[in-house]
């Protein structure tokens, strides 16, 4: 069997260096907001060249506490607009709702996946305070226009940097592209811990201020509670993991474009669509290699039968869930969307997969008929 994702291998060649954080954790007898957390903010915030990071205890949260910030400060309020793209995993959407704002979708760019910027302008109302964009798959979206935009009508810029640490946009690494960010350091994403963690970045001291204080209860001194906050804090044995990773973390994502040219030079079958590399002044890191099938159900079948797991990125659109029903949609109403959903087929892609492995890959695509 070929796993889609193989996380013990991955970790393997750290577990000594783990096994010393995570003792050194253990033999501090302090386990939440001490010298790790403080050590991997700083080392993030160097890394991505933010000026603030505040860890907290999941991706979905990160996004969240953002848009918490932002209201807290006086800057949304209940009712306000987050454009956000159509086919983004469903915490994207989880973020805005939670806090009683509105997404509005707009459908992607059939080429590079990620949001279609020159479709915004048409979306945005008086009521719209936020553009939400998703590095999808590791794919960087950002330009000229989109910050053009956003000066314009005087809108924020959120990342959701889930899939993307690393990749960069004119040497800007993604994170610090707009005016906030949320991380996603889930154990399978390019920067992954062994559980949950997330983190926020920022160059806005106020909303820095205002997210750490909603993460921990809404207090910034204890029994003084200043928000109706979260508990939302990493803690410190992931804090510790994810410094030992974040070391290697460039190293992993350039093995992740080895693979992916791989497969860009190695795939030959007209019945499926590679994807589309991004602009010259983006570096995309490859958290995700999907194909493009009109026949993906056959082709995952295909690929299984030869033993290679695969996965599908994602089967039901935001607009079409139970979860969000109330909306009213139906299908068709992004057809974009909905036509990805149904043709997108991820490949096996971590660093480490053995060559052979991407060989037999290769080998079953391409004798798919």
């Amino acid at each position: 069997m070929i796993k889609f994702l193989d996380l013990r291998l991955i970790n393997s060649r750290y577990k000594d260096e783990m096994l010393q954080a995570i003792s050194t954790v253990v033999d501090s007898g302090w386990y939440l907001g001490g010298e790790q957390n403080q050590l991997f903010e700083e080392r993030l915030s160097y890394y991505i060249g933010s000026t603030f990071v505040i860890g907290v205890g999941n991706g979905l949260d990160a996004l969240r506490l953002i848009l918490r910030g932002y209201k807290e400060m006086g800057l949304m309020l209940e009712g306000d607009e987050i454009i956000v793209p159509a086919n983004t995993y469903i915490a994207t959407i989880l973020a805005i709702t939670d806090n009683k704002l509105k997404p509005v979708l707009v459908e992607p760019d059939e080429t590079d996946y990620n949001i279609d910027i020159s479709k915004i302008e048409e979306k945005i109302t008086a009521r719209t305070k936020a553009i939400m964009i998703v590095h999808l798959y590791g794919r960087i979206v950002f330009s000229q226009q989109l910050k053009e935009l956003a000066s314009k009508y005087k809108l924020k810029i959120i990342e959701d940097n889930a899939q993307a640490i690393g990749a960069s946009w004119k040497g800007i690494k993604s994170g610090n592209l707009g005016d906030a960010a949320g991380f996603s350091f889930y154990p399978g994403k390019n920067l992954g811990a062994l559980g949950d963690a997330g983190a926020v970045t920022t160059n806005d001291k106020d909303l820095a201020v205002a997210v750490r204080t909603l993460a921990n209860y809404g207090s910034q001194k204890k029994y003084i509670n200043q928000y109706q906050g979260y508990n939302s804090r990493m803690d410190e044995i992931q804090a510790a993991i994810l410094n030992v990773k974040l070391n290697y973390v460039d190293t992993e994502n350039a093995a992740r474009r080895a693979i992916a040219s791989y497969y860009d030079n190695n795939l030959k079958n007209a019945n499926v669509q590679l994807p589309v590399h991004p602009a010259d002044e983006a570096e995309h890191v490859w958290h995700i290699y999907t194909l493009n099938s009109a026949q993906r159900d056959r082709l995952q079948q295909h690929l299984n039968d030869d033993g290679i797991q695969t996965l599908i990125h994602y089967p039901i659109p935001p607009h079409l869930q139970q979860a969000y029903s109330s909306w009213g949609c139906s299908k068709g109403n992004f057809p974009i969307t909905e036509k990805m959903a149904h043709s997108f087929l991820s490949l096996p892609l971590w660093p480490g997969i053995p060559p052979e492995a991407l060989r037999t890959i290769c080998n079953v695509v391409n004798s798919f008929e």
